[in-house]
């Protein structure tokens, strides 16, 4: 693909007076000549590139504004390493973007539940390039205004539509050694759900919520979806955040945890892609994350009250219809 020549360094520069700092700390020698390729030419000034066990000095090295961590397959000390820049990035504001591998998504997610990092999958050269410009849209030097929730979800789609471009260009240019080759899938109706608005104070008036469904039931739904696959593109059908939201509702009617790898195989995307939209659920305070009680390395991701009433009132509006609509 080349370097990305996106038009990001005058919008930080005029921003911020100058370029913003980035660290990059990765193994693969390919990949670190890439960020910082990519970096550069979307405007960032580059403070460090090094491997891995650079980040386990401690917290005394200097950090740049963003940094770009790539851990296909972390050890014990780079897991702890990652928890804590994690920490010390929420405390600092400092942007974390971090690619690994479906193998290390669960540890990986595990470590980073402070700073709002972004979590790359096996990402393309694409998926590098569209994290940096929504780190960009995240600054606050940078002047961008408040998004609303449904604004938030169009710039979501709009990023989803550009990786989608860049990785369809980018496999007609070959592919890259050692990158993804999956194209983003676009993507889904906007969430709206009974009751998303409400005024927590009304629930005390409101009549109790309707039992959730029989498992059984969202799982053949579930399965009805995938089926569509096996005839048909799936661009054409791609809705992760209704397929991530039956799979969580099937999940606690039968009191089983979700891991993070397991919702993004269940959402029919790419986990990059899948990962996005979680966050944006777990934004509208549809989704949340639980750590596990026994291993605080790993965490699951639950439906909220919210999400689970308005669940259990949509199948309670499809009575009985909803085993023929399958």
């Amino acid at each position: 693909m080349g370097q990305a020549n996106f038009a990001y360094s005058t919008a930080a520069n005029d921003a911020a007076g100058l370029p913003l700092a980035l660290s990059i700390f990765a193994d693969r020698a390919q990949v670190q000549g890439q960020m910082r390729d990519d970096a550069e030419a979307a405007g960032f000034r580059i403070v460090e590139a090094g491997p891995i066990a650079d980040l386990l000095e401690g917290d005394a090295r200097a950090l740049g504004e963003v940094v770009l961590i790539d851990c296909p397959a972390p050890d014990g000390a780079a897991l702890a390493a990652l928890a804590r820049i994690d920490l010390r990035s929420a405390h600092s504001g400092t942007q974390l973007i971090v690619s690994t591998s479906v193998a290390a998504l669960d540890d990986v997610f595990g470590c980073l539940d402070q700073s709002n990092a972004q979590i790359l999958v096996d990402p393309s050269r694409a998926d590098r390039v569209i994290a940096l410009g929504r780190v960009l849209a995240r600054l606050p030097n940078l002047k961008v205004r408040e998004l609303s929730e449904e604004d938030r979800l169009v710039l979501l789609r709009l990023t989803e539509q550009v990786g989608q471009i860049a990785q369809r260009l980018e496999r007609l240019e070959g592919p890259v050694s050692g990158e993804g080759d999956s194209a983003f899938r676009f993507e889904s109706p906007k969430l709206a759900f009974a009751g998303a608005d409400d005024d927590p104070g009304d629930r005390l008036i409101r009549a109790a919520r309707p039992a959730l469904p029989d498992p059984r039931l969202v799982r053949r739904i579930l399965r009805q979806r995938q089926l569509r696959a096996r005839f048909f593109d799936g661009d054409l059908f791609g809705d992760p955040a209704w397929d991530m939201l039956l799979d969580l509702t099937a999940a606690r009617v039968e009191h089983t945890r979700v891991s993070v790898t397991s919702l993004c195989i269940a959402s029919g995307v790419p986990p990059t892609t899948a990962l996005r939209w979680i966050g944006q659920m777990t934004d509208a305070g549809l989704l949340q994350r639980v750590d596990d009680e026994t291993d605080r390395r790993r965490a699951f991701i639950v439906l909220t009250d919210k999400a689970a009433d308005a669940m259990a009132r949509y199948f309670a509006e499809l009575g009985s219809n909803a085993a023929r609509l399958v």
